[in-house]
């Protein structure tokens, strides 16, 4: 009796990986992230299969390698990232990687550049978040490592980035809220937040423009404040003189995060109008600080926790195949009605 001739297709269901992947290592031909490479080859030895000539059996690994997360803002307080960053790291640690981080500055990223202390060899995967030039996305997906965004410029569904997307649900929950202000009596709406900021930004806009437009109401930009996301959104003096230049206040403001929200929820006190009797105030995010303002902010719910699992996830399977089709993964977000907007009539 013969035994069986080990073949590739052997080694690509051995390691759950694709036959053109395990092909790419003993041809030569093609790129493929260190730590897949070891594995194939490990797997290769184990079953007899016969090495390239360069290569030795691949002993185990204590760690599977180092994975990037590259920022341009570091996630902190008022940003649904700090628990993503959290969760993230828990799982691609579980799976044996360590994370790296690496903050760009701002001449950086205008020039186009990796920070020094960055070793492309020494990276299985890039995560990116707060990253949303396009131009740098570019130049970090010509890499050619296995790398997932978190979020995305303002105009990357009308591109083909070779990477994945995850990102949160936007539109349909900013309907909703929109949809539940206009019920509760508000006929103008504005917008706070630079709209051409990053993905969820324009989407959150789009999606108030939507409810809006199904209402039959103008969304006038007359009543948004718009200013690019380096304006001091954070100075309620700045913020008054936005509202001042109005030809009347809204009945409602839509903010494209709490951190606006809570900004300018403060302004409004400081102007001695009251939230939610005189304009109603809503945020996006969730965050544990929209529910300690007074009065607690309507808000959205990000299940951040949950993003940074899937995006690990995703990311690792990105790194055991390569090959996979790119995706671009929505997590639904959920309104949290809080104090910063009327009661309904039934709830008063």
């Amino acid at each position: 009796m013969t035994n069986k001739r080990v073949t590739m297709q052997d080694i690509a269901n051995a390691c759950g990986l694709s036959r053109n992947t395990v092909s790419k290592v003993f041809n030569g031909r093609g790129a493929v992230p260190s730590a897949t490479r070891a594995l194939i080859l490990q797997k290769a030895s184990e079953l007899g299969y016969g090495l390239p000539a360069e290569e030795k059996p691949v002993p185990p690994r204590q760690s599977a390698g180092s994975i990037a997360l590259i920022t341009n803002n570091m996630p902190v307080d008022y940003h649904f990232g700090t628990f993503f960053v959290t969760s993230f790291t828990d799982q691609i640690c579980r799976a044996g990687f360590t994370l790296r981080m690496f903050e760009i500055s701002a001449e950086e990223l205008k020039s186009r550049q990796l920070p020094p202390h960055f070793i492309p060899e020494q990276m299985e995967g890039i995560v990116a978040i707060e990253l949303f030039d396009a131009d740098y996305l570019n130049m970090i997906c010509a890499l050619s490592l296995p790398t997932i965004m978190i979020d995305s410029p303002a105009h990357a569904i009308i591109h083909q980035y070779p990477c994945d997307f995850v990102s949160m649900e936007n539109v349909a929950s900013i309907i909703t809220v929109t949809k539940q202000l206009i019920s509760l009596g508000a006929r103008r709406i504005g917008f706070v937040g630079d709209k051409w900021h990053c993905g969820s930004f324009y989407e959150r806009w789009f999606g108030l423009r939507i409810g809006m437009e199904q209402a039959g109401l103008p969304l006038d930009e007359q009543y948004c404040i718009l200013a690019p996301d380096a304006s001091p959104y954070s100075d309620s003096d700045w913020l008054i003189r936005q509202m001042d230049r109005m030809p009347s206040l809204p009945d409602a403001f839509v903010c494209a995060n709490d951190y606006l929200a809570i900004h300018l929820m403060s302004a409004i006190k400081k102007k001695g109008l009251s939230i939610p009797d005189d304009i109603m105030v809503t945020g996006f995010d969730g965050t544990s600080q929209s529910a300690l303002v007074d009065p607690a902010l309507t808000t959205v719910q990000i299940p951040s926790v949950e993003v940074g699992r899937i995006a690990a996830g995703i990311l690792l399977a990105r790194i055991r195949n390569p090959e996979l089709p790119y995706s671009w993964t929505h997590i639904r977000t959920n309104p949290v009605w809080r104090k910063s907007t009327r009661q309904p009539a039934e709830n008063r």
